[in-house]
């Protein structure tokens, strides 16, 4: 889960390439090019056919570029950048194009294939299967290149997009095959027709187009490195195997397919490679960060413990000279002890919460199944004499939880208060608990319609005294964040939100779902609907 639009460098989309991998990178790029111009006067030199040649490489780039796509699934599904929903789109398309490729080629397993068409169907996959891909590609490069927030429902997004993709396959093959009869003729039997120039050029321009995209494109990572090289062996695969040769089974031909085996390689052998190195890296960060964390833990519980006395003492030290020299001070002396006094309520006040804050790490998890309804209900029972303002809030059916029920309280706790004041000041402030399923966890969301952040901000929002407001306009201390974020951690989930300036704000937070139980009511059909009313404080 994406709980902080996650910028975490321990992945191949958002770690920066080393200057090895870009040596790499460019030693590839060199030797493919002088390959390509070398063998480019000689792409219409006729071979012989060889019969085991496709099948073999075309099951290894099938294979090849499913497992690369599931890769790119799981990356969206923990970081929830959609530009990578849209790069795992693109080689699963990528891999079912060159399925119905395969199937089709005529004489392989059938005379004329076998998924029916035409002497045309198989050409004009091959060309749709390599315009649909940059183009793709093209989509990931420029939501790369622009502020997005996250997904909320990886699952559904997934979902969503595995079946536009397949959607879309589906029509690019009916296209080919039972609209073969309107399609121009691009293949005179095994040799190229005068008309193929005109569909292999623009295809061939689209992944030059691809790749310049990504090229303009800021910041780059090691997966946008290798998605550059991915498309600059596209465009010597599209130029050798359709551009510059004459048909089937001369050189270009051959070394086209080669080049399309290698590009469909080159991100599943940097994305295994990269985890690999990445897993050790991490399991050492891991290990120290733990040390790190223990200190840090001690040394702000002793900080805090040891600042709490001096600032009791400014508080006490200034009430006496308001009460037992009231007669001597004039008014802006009394004003200032009421400042003196006020600020030093409010020292006191973050002192408490990073206490708290602190012995969050050294409490042990007390963890057992509770009714999460009753748990909110209570919450909002509790906050509501608290409340300044007049707010509506509406609850929908929520599942069993597994946790610590007096931790996982602070949560709702704080995040319910925080939709509570940041909506005070409309109208009329509406806050909405709910929630939904997404793979083995129970998400929960607290969802109001108030002031909300701009999301150029987010990366402090989760920080310790971090605010996304003046004390001025919301008062706080900055810490109920950091404390519902360490605190749903602990329990092996993660925390987001979605925000707009003035139209309010989504916190969302997952635990890993409790046991199955008969009528656990967490569809996500159950949680868009409007939901039970708790209470209208």
């Amino acid at each position: 889960m994406t709980e902080s639009r996650s910028t975490d460098s321990a992945f191949l989309s958002t770690l920066p390439p080393s200057r090895a991998a870009n040596r790499l990178a460019l030693a590839v790029v060199v030797v493919t090019g002088l390959l390509s111009l070398a063998v480019a006067p000689f792409a219409k030199l006729a071979l012989p056919p060889t019969t085991g040649f496709l099948p073999i490489y075309q099951a290894a780039l099938i294979t090849n570029e499913f497992i690369t796509a599931v890769l790119l699934f799981g990356q969206f599904h923990i970081l929830r950048e959609r530009s990578l929903l849209m790069l795992g789109c693109a080689y699963l398309l990528s891999a079912v194009m060159a399925a119905a490729h395969l199937l089709s080629f005529p004489g392989l397993f059938a005379p004329g294939g076998v998924i029916g068409g035409g002497p045309q169907t198989t050409a004009w996959l091959y060309f749709l299967w390599h315009a649909a891909f940059p183009l793709l590609v093209m989509g990931y490069a420029l939501a790369r290149s622009r502020e997005q927030p996250p997904s909320a429902q990886p699952r559904r997004d997934m979902a969503a997009g595995v079946a536009a993709t397949l959607a879309l396959a589906a029509v690019l093959i009916l296209a080919t095959t039972v609209g073969h009869d309107a399609l121009p003729p691009i293949m005179a039997g095994s040799r190229d027709a005068p008309a193929k120039f005109l569909v292999a050029f623009p295809t061939w321009c689209l992944c030059i187009a691809a790749l310049a995209i990504l090229w303009r494109r800021r910041g780059r990572s090691v997966m946008d490195l290798w998605i550059m090289v991915v498309m600059w062996i596209w465009i010597f695969d599209v130029a050798l195997a359709s551009v510059l040769n004459g048909g089937r089974f001369d050189l270009g031909w051959y070394l086209g397919r080669v080049y399309g085996l290698a590009a469909g390689s080159v991100v599943l052998a940097v994305m295994l490679l990269e985890n690999s190195l990445l897993y050790a890296r991490l399991a050492t960060a891991h290990r120290d960060l733990g040390a790190l964390n223990k200190e840090m833990e001690s040394f702000s519980y002793s900080v805090s413990h040891d600042l709490a006395r001096p600032v009791r003492a400014v508080d006490g030290f200034a009430r006496m000279l308001e009460e037992d020299y009231a007669g001597r001070i004039d008014e802006e002396g009394r004003r200032l002890l009421a400042v003196i006094r006020s600020e030093a309520g409010r020292m006191g006040e973050m002192i408490k919460d990073l206490l708290a804050f602190s012995r969050l790490g050294r409490q042990p998890l007390a963890v057992a199944d509770f009714d999460t309804q009753a748990l909110v209900d209570e919450v909002v029972a509790g906050l509501r004499s608290e409340a300044k303002a007049e707010a509506r809030i509406v609850r929908a059916a929520l599942p069993p939880t597994r946790g610590d029920a007096s931790l996982l309280r602070q949560v709702w706790i704080n995040l319910i208060a925080n939709a509570i004041k940041y909506s005070g000041k409309r109208e009329r402030p509406v806050v909405e608990i709910g929630g939904y399923q997404d793979g083995g966890f129970d998400v929960f969301f607290v969802k109001d319609n108030g002031a909300g952040f701009d999301m150029k901000l987010y990366d402090k929002l989760f920080g310790v005294f971090q605010r996304m407001h003046s004390d001025e306009e919301f008062p706080g201390t900055g810490v109920g964040l950091a404390t519902v974020q360490k605190i749903v951690t602990r329990h092996g989930g993660t925390v987001w939100a979605t925000a707009q300036v003035d139209a309010g704000a989504t916190f969302y937070f997952s635990l890993p779902r409790a046991g199955q139980r008969a009528g656990s009511p967490l569809s996500r059909a159950e949680s868009d609907a409007p939901g039970d009313v708790v209470n209208v404080i």
